[in-house]
């Protein structure tokens, strides 16, 4: 005890003069946690190989209260992996250690500082290792009382405990202070445990600066037949007289004076005193078995919703991605998530109704190899997008499919209808959308998600329908199909998804009328075929994009930044009114999206309207 009290004493030395040399960071919100962490790490029950930071044996730390970065790199040095030199470097431009955890820095697995987010990271690390992995490491969350008020800690907190996940532990740091005074429940580290245990959690409050207490804990914690949490009453600031327990210090660095006055009181360090963990167990993680994907076979004609589709792909190539694993939020009778669900149970977890912590869950599981494909309707994954955002910072590799996508979807009404999606996923970084209008694209372009390495979003249609590809067409992310082309073509029309057919339809109205267009199955959103829409542009008079979305950050919007500077207008047809429940057909007819509105401004636009 007497060494982790003089590691923990080196420990908030450094997270001093880091925040200090920085000018910025959080330092009180380190030092509150300092004890408990230093007591986790080196206290016995913390097993991990640093040498070797990938052992899918070691356990796995995540501050969800990212905040305080300071002591999570000081653990680091305290461990021997860092220098002071290099604590020094903290939140300078180029280093790794950055103001929240990222990748960027080697022990880090995944980007958290938006609060409410580690829990539900962590419960997917936890779901690897005991349910594929099948290891017997640990998964250990520091959370901030402050970010107990998120609505995304209790959606972990409760499938946590339905999957019985006894190899997670969550560390609650109760220190009384937020950002702006105090916190939801201040001191009362008892409301806290009523909370989380009427969860169906393990519960055990201490003194979150009694070293004794905290090792003691962290056993208790590693005996656990389900989840356990650890409440720790500490105080924010400890360890320097002016800063304990004050508001007002929150996200403040001290100046060079008032360092030298904490350091005074903190006393002189050891240097020399360094951590070290528990070896991990050697023991192999569980695989599956790598196979062939089936042969794909469809008829063209046949009618067939695209969202079945996606539910056949996962299930028929499952044998040849070993590493894939399918989540859905209650709903993979409707998303077909449920084919891979029937034929590879030990691939499916059921997240129930709590989007936030399953793209959380998704983000755990990509940190340790896996490749996860989650699913439910389009329009709900619009509540999870902090959750998207932050998983490109984790550099997560995982795959959404949102289903019953746009208008078509007919009388459940706009609550149900994803209108918003494209634009959100198209503002992530490198990020892919894709839009598939028949089974056999979207077969195709589920297996080249599998293979692309980073963020895919997939959108599929609720309705039926008509097969237009033959089975051995190939579909590259980045790509198109000119479905219909002439040297006559007078405009050239672009479609996504339900919107192909509909083109399809005009054309052949068109056809028959004598003006013949071009038809573009732009399936690849992001990135865009910029080349086919250029050679559209030079052969055509017009370009017109028809798409089931609204038009703000939609399809339109992407073509026309594509083909910015051609000199040619970009016209659009788009969802432009709030849906109502009705038919398909009543809908499409509604929103001028149909084919007689395609034909309809296709003739406006050659003159012959």
């Amino acid at each position: 005890m007497e060494r982790l009290d003089l590691i923990a004493q080196y420990i908030r030395t450094l997270i001093l003069r880091a925040s200090s040399q920085a000018g910025s960071g959080h330092p009180t919100s380190a030092l509150s946690a300092a004890d408990l962490m230093t007591g986790l790490m080196f206290g016995g029950s913390f097993r991990y190989d640093a040498d070797h930071p990938g052992n899918p044996n070691n356990d796995r730390l995540i501050f969800s209260k990212g905040h305080a970065t300071p002591l999570y790199y000081a653990l680091w040095a305290a461990a021997g992996a860092l220098t002071e030199e290099d604590m020094l470097t903290y939140r300078r431009f180029g280093s790794p250690l950055e103001g929240h955890p990222t990748p960027a820095f080697r022990y880090v697995d995944a980007a958290t500082g938006s609060l409410g987010q580690g829990l539900s990271i962590g419960l997917g690390m936890a779901l690897n290792a005991k349910y594929l992995d099948k290891l017997s490491c640990r998964t250990y969350v520091l959370l901030g009382d402050s970010e107990m008020a998120e609505g995304a800690q209790w959606e972990a907190l409760q499938i946590a405990a339905h999957y019985r996940l006894d190899n997670l532990v969550g560390i609650l740091d109760v220190n009384r202070l937020g950002q702006r005074g105090e916190t939801m429940y201040g001191r009362d580290a008892a409301a806290h445990r009523e909370r989380i245990a009427a969860f169906g959690w393990r519960t055990r409050v201490i003194a979150g600066h009694a070293m004794d207490d905290i090792v003691d804990a962290c056993r208790w914690a590693a005996e656990a037949d389900r989840p356990s949490m650890i409440i720790a009453e500490t105080v924010k600031g400890k360890g320097v007289s002016f800063l304990e327990d004050r508001d007002g210090w929150h996200g403040k660095a001290l100046d060079e004076e008032q360092l030298a006055r904490a350091l005074d009181e903190l006393g002189k360090p050891d240097r020399t005193v360094r951590g070290s963990f528990a070896p991990p167990d050697s023991a192999a993680p569980a695989t599956f078995a790598r196979g062939d994907s089936a042969p794909l076979e469809y008829e063209q004609g046949a009618s067939v919703p695209t969202r079945n589709a996606y539910g056949k792909a996962l299930a028929r190539i499952c044998p040849q991605y070993p590493s894939l694993v399918a989540l859905d939020g209650e709903v993979c009778n409707s998303t077909r998530a449920q084919y891979l669900r029937d034929v590879h149970p030990e691939r499916f977890f059921e997240m129930y109704v709590a989007e936030q912590n399953m793209v959380g869950a998704a983000v755990g599981l990509s940190s340790r190899g896996r490749v996860p494909f989650v699913s439910t309707f389009a329009a709900f994954l619009t509540r999870a997008f902090d959750q998207i955002r932050m998983a490109r910072y984790s550099d997560a590799n995982i795959k959404f499919v949102g289903s019953h996508a746009g208008v078509s979807i007919g009388q459940d009404g706009p609550s149900q209808m994803g209108l918003e999606d494209i634009a959100m996923f198209r503002t992530i970084l490198d990020g892919v959308v894709l839009y598939p209008c028949d089974a056999v694209s979207t077969e195709r372009l589920v297996e080249a998600m599998a293979e692309h390495r980073g963020m895919a979003y997939l959108r599929t249609t609720r309705g039926g329908t008509p097969v237009i590809y033959a089975p051995d067409e190939t579909f590259p992310i980045g790509g198109s199909k000119v479905l219909r082309q002439s040297e006559e073509d007078r405009v050239a029309v672009v479609g996504a998804g339900i919107t192909v057919h509909e083109a399809l339809a005009a054309y052949d109205t068109l056809h028959g009328a004598g003006i013949p267009i071009r038809v573009i199955d732009l399936y690849s959103v992001k990135p865009l075929d910029a080349e086919t829409l250029q050679a559209a542009v030079s052969d055509t008079e017009a370009v017109l994009v028809v798409e089931d979305h609204y038009a703000a950050g939609g399809i339109g919007e992407a073509v026309a930044a594509a083909l910015a500077g051609s000199g040619t207008a970009v016209h659009s047809l788009c969802v432009r009114r709030k849906p109502k429940s009705g038919t398909t057909q009543e809908l499409l007819d509604d929103e001028g999206i149909s084919a007689a509105a395609i034909a309809a401004k296709v003739k406006q636009l050659a003159g012959r309207a």
